[in-house]
């Protein structure tokens, strides 16, 4: 492809009323050996509705990464009910847990995992190549218009490695996003950048958030990014008191 076009979105309506994620008693426990069992998450019960902006904060080993690793389906409750989009996940068998992952949940962590040889523009339609098998030109429309989006046109056919880290973080967040989920996760995705970029990636959740009705939930270390957030979940040894 030698250039850019832009094409242009359009922001998707969704129902407010119906909850994303739903944790009912949810524990979870790991095995150090034969013997030993530690439980980290201890009966949590929470709720995310559609078009809720929320942060989750609490000190290292509190569980964070725990809870963070259930809702993006990438491991199992060992007690309890995990619903995301209304479909109950806990007796879904590994395949239908990546469609459902694939279909419904974005990711963006703090480091970018993109793909240093392709360009910005390959790595965003990385996601949905992977689940068609092969380009198509409504892929390559899909990114062009998320690139546009984040304001990365000029750069679209940039190899990533090209790339500063803010507009690395913006592309790993256009990628999140082609597949339009309802659910976007972001663990500590400002942590590597310096205070301008950080409020950059920020506003583009932000933004996303309000045209889209996407669910947001970011895990930060940063209080005053968590200020910004409709409400602050805080996780303290294994529990979310106020949830």
């Amino acid at each position: 492809m030698d250039h850019c076009s832009v094409i242009p979105t359009s922001a998707s309506t969704r129902d407010a009323a119906k909850p994303v994620v739903q944790l009912i008693n949810v524990h979870k426990s790991f095995n150090l050996g034969e013997t030993t069992e530690v439980e980290v998450l201890h009966g949590i019960d929470l709720v995310l509705n559609r078009g809720e902006f929320v942060a989750v904060m609490g000190p290292s080993g509190s569980g964070k990464s725990t809870l963070l690793n259930l809702v993006g389906l990438l491991d199992r409750p060992t007690q309890g009910q995990l619903l995301i989009t209304e479909r109950q996940t806990t007796e879904l068998d590994d395949a239908a847990l990546t469609q459902l992952r694939g279909r419904s949940i974005g990711f963006v962590f703090q480091y970018h995992h993109l793909i240093g040889a392709f360009s910005a523009l390959e790595n965003v339609m990385l996601p949905m190549v992977g689940l068609q098998g092969y380009p198509t030109a409504t892929i390559q429309a899909r990114a062009l218009a998320l690139i546009n989006s984040v304001g990365l046109t000029p750069w679209c056919n940039t190899p990533a490695t090209r790339l500063s880290g803010g507009q690395q973080q913006r592309v790993a967040v256009a990628r999140a996003l082609i597949m339009q989920p309802a659910l976007l996760l972001a663990d500590e995705p400002t942590g590597n950048l310096d205070t301008q970029s950080a409020n950059a990636v920020f506003e583009l959740f932000r933004q996303v958030n309000r045209e889209h009705g996407t669910t947001v939930l970011l895990v930060t270390h940063n209080p005053d990014l968590a200020r910004r957030c409709d409400r602050t979940i805080n996780v303290i040894d294994g529990l979310v008191p106020d949830s």
